[in-house]
């Protein structure tokens, strides 16, 4: 596999999230060209947050600017750890329809990322149905890549 060192590290704040990024700074510099984009997905806004007033342009401003926060901080270990700036690039979405889960492996075919790195959570049924667990659909899709899955 050619671009194993093409590295998507998906964040989201959680301790287990915050461990995947220690990880992933103790590793890369270890790979020469090792590339990393770290990637925060978040959900749609929940279906009370309009009939309550809300606007969806206020809810992207704010979970765009805690995810720039997470993004931020991962940057920061990242070049402390020796990963060059140049070889870090960084990605926020929101999921639209679609699961955290679906954006992600979406996210990792279009930047034909190799490696996909995620702290794994514990998660409901009820979560894992609305929003997907991470760690089992990089389980069940890894073809033609590597998951590591950070506990």
């Amino acid at each position: 596999m050619k671009n194993w060192q093409k590295i998507l590290l998906a964040v989201d704040g959680s301790p287990t999230s915050e461990r995947a990024v220690r990880y992933v700074c103790n590793i890369a510099p270890l790979m020469r060209e090792a590339e990393v984009c770290i990637l925060n997905v978040y959900p749609e806004p929940p279906p009370d947050y309009y009939t309550q007033g809300g606007r969806l342009d206020n809810y992207k401003a704010m979970r765009e600017a805690r995810a720039k926060e997470m993004l931020d901080e991962a940057v920061t270990q990242l070049l402390a750890a020796g990963v060059p700036e140049s070889r870090i690039s960084r990605r926020v979405e929101m999921a639209e329809g679609r699961t955290i889960s679906e954006v992600v492996l979406e996210a990792r075919a279009e930047g034909d990322f190799g490696t996909v790195v995620a702290g794994k959570r514990g998660v409901s049924k009820a979560e894992e149905f609305l929003f997907g667990s991470i760690s089992n659909a990089l389980a069940r899709h890894s073809k033609n890549f590597t998951s590591w899955i950070v506990g």
